[in-house]
């Protein structure tokens, strides 16, 4: 049964407890009421009867429909895993040998690694994000970026990216965790996409999406297959005569079941959530903060903001303030989330003033 949909941001923010100076959603996002209550009563559980593994099984399958919901994809067309870089691995392993990975500069290293490893001739190049559409030519194998940047908080032109891709003939692999939750993301404009849900859905850390073109799963070996890669895992356990699952399913791993349990309360939150206007409120916020700083408006939105901060004399203000922020690449970086306000601009801006 698909959540009710939510009209309002507000309906959204009732759902967190917490949120006042808390900007590191880019880092790991906050647990809605809703996913703490979930872990305690599967902690008090588990202390005499242990875990029920065919209820976890059911958490998990609801998981992977909320997931599908945000991904705008169909939940055969989902795997899930535990981290991303496993994920991207899984796609590295099936590139032909010699094959040109084309990314981006300073992109989120369990993107790229995977690549850098694996072998076989496998080559990876990385030009300026602002570059990637124009670099994609005949002979790329696979472009793989971030639809949201985690070091600069800039916002990929998808469009042109896939466009310039399929002119090529080259696959495409987005990863959206920095996307997902606050802006709407449409998993099928790409060959493969993943997402981990510990930051902007608010999840807990293990638990993570693959998405994958039918078409392009279709041709794609499960090297990775286990015992939850059966098309019904309890009998999948022993052996070598498993039959696998169908769609994407056949590339799922053995799921955390607690990083589930209380990741289902925040998916089934964000399925239902007003997304656009989320973006709308997160983004306005963002933009709030860069006028009041004199910091330059990006062209795409985002909800990330960062700038120079060599010596990390700004996060220093900010943590010294209350804040919790982040620091990369030599950056300051903040991050506005629907549990965050005009209050949490004010004090960031303040503090930033301060000597």
């Amino acid at each position: 049964m698909s959540p009710t949909p939510m009209s309002t941001v507000t309906e959204v923010r009732e759902a967190f407890a917490g949120g006042r100076d808390y900007l590191a959603a880019c880092t790991g996002g906050l647990f809605p009421r809703a996913s703490v209550a979930a872990l305690t009563a599967d902690l008090a559980r588990a202390v005499d009867r242990g875990p029920d593994p065919r209820a976890l099984t059911a958490t998990v399958e609801a998981a992977r429909a909320d997931a599908a919901r945000i991904l705008r994809v169909d939940a055969l067309d989902v795997a899930i895993g535990s981290q991303t870089s496993v994920q991207v691995a899984l796609i590295a392993a099936n590139l032909p040998d010699d094959a040109e990975v084309l990314g981006v500069e300073g992109d989120f290293s369990s993107l790229l690694l995977p690549f850098v490893y694996a072998g076989r001739g496998i080559r990876v190049r990385t030009v300026p994000l602002a570059d990637l559409a124009g670099e994609i030519r005949p002979g790329v194998a696979l472009v793989a970026f971030s639809l949201v940047q985690s070091a600069t908080g800039e916002v990929a032109d998808a469009g042109a990216i896939v466009t310039a891709a399929r002119a090529a003939g080259a696959r495409t692999l987005c990863d959206l965790t920095q996307a997902a939750g606050w802006m709407p993301v449409d998993a099928a404009r790409f060959d493969a996409a993943v997402c981990h849900a510990y930051k902007w859905l608010c999840a807990p850390r293990g638990v993570s999406f693959l998405a994958l073109a039918p078409e392009y799963a279709a041709g794609l070996r499960p090297v990775q297959a286990g015992w939850y890669a059966g098309a019904d895992p309890w009998v999948s356990t022993y052996g070598t005569a498993a039959t696998l699952g169908p769609g994407a399913g056949r590339f799922d791993v053995s799921p955390a079941w607690q990083a589930f349990v209380g990741a289902r309360p925040s998916l089934e939150l964000f399925a239902a959530a007003p997304i656009p206007e989320i973006h709308a409120y997160t983004t306005g916020l963002a933009a709030r903060f860069r006028a009041e700083r004199g910091l330059p408006q990006p062209e795409l939105p985002s909800a990330i903001v960062t700038w120079p901060d060599p010596k990390g004399a700004d996060l220093a203000r900010l943590t010294a303030s209350g804040i919790t922020a982040s620091g990369r690449a030599g950056r300051a970086r903040v991050a506005f989330h629907v549990f965050n306000d005009d209050a949490d601009v004010d004090h960031a801006v303040a503090a930033l003033r301060s000597p």
